[in-house]
């Protein structure tokens, strides 16, 4: 019996080209499947599109801020502070 038919499916399995789990990780799987535990499932990976996005959007904010000068950012905090704190409708 091989060690591979203990552990649940990998990426391995199925993309050739995918990184194989190191001996830490199989070894964590065993323990899992001898305690009936259900495994954690992997993180699905973004699309290239979705992760230029997101990396567009982590670094937008600081870029922008960067560019307007003190009063732009000191009008555009006030405008934020009243909306967020201004009378609640409800």
């Amino acid at each position: 019996m091989s060690l591979m038919s203990w552990t649940a499916t990998t990426a391995c399995d199925t993309d050739p080209m995918a990184k194989k789990p190191d001996f830490t990780q199989v070894a964590f799987r065993i323990g899992q499947k001898a305690t009936h535990q259900e495994p954690e499932p992997e993180p699905e990976k973004l699309s290239p599109k979705a992760a230029a996005g997101r990396k567009g959007g982590l670094k937008g904010g600081k870029a922008r801020a960067a560019k307007l000068t003190e009063t732009e950012r000191s009008e555009a905090a006030k405008k934020a502070a009243s909306v967020r704190w201004g009378a609640r409708k409800g």
